[in-house]
């Protein structure tokens, strides 16, 4: 799934976060729309924070920093 996410600045200064989402078969429609905002930024409209997210929904394991055990040992290789 992605979701977009952007602010709107009302003529009072004041900042209106938004979103919209899409399935996740939907990324090219969830980009094409970014740069719709993205255009109606450069033309002038206030807009800000344009971004995209995303989560997959069978994702394996959970999302963040896990603590590891004394027995992790991890090293990176150099040649």
């Amino acid at each position: 799934m992605y979701m977009v996410y952007w602010t709107t600045v009302g003529d009072d200064d004041v900042s209106h976060p938004h979103s919209e989402q899409f399935d996740t078969s939907e990324m090219v429609l969830a980009m094409q729309f970014m740069e719709e905002l993205r255009k109606r930024q450069r033309g002038g409209e206030r807009l800000c924070f344009v971004t995209m997210c995303s989560e997959h929904p069978d994702v394996v394991g959970h999302p963040g920093v896990d603590v590891t055990g004394p027995d992790y040992n991890w090293k990176k290789r150099r040649r």
